[in-house]
């Protein structure tokens, strides 16, 4: 998953203010206990984090 195509998705479900806000502020044990924004930054595959939020917040399967 491209970058654009994982922020479309944070875009859609969350609407552009909260997710940057969810990205830049809620921790995921998913992702060891890091952000979205972190997640990204170390270089973890977009689609890993996109899967940690989905677990995170119940994503409905047809969304993820």
């Amino acid at each position: 998953m491209r970058l654009t195509e994982f922020w479309a998705r944070m875009n859609k479900q969350f609407g552009s203010s909260y997710a940057e806000s969810f990205a830049r502020d809620q921790v995921l044990a998913g992702l060891g206990g890091a952000t979205v924004e972190t997640a990204l930054a170390r270089g973890d595959d977009a689609r890993t984090v996109w899967r940690a939020v989905c677990d995170e917040v119940d994503v409905p399967a047809r969304e993820r």
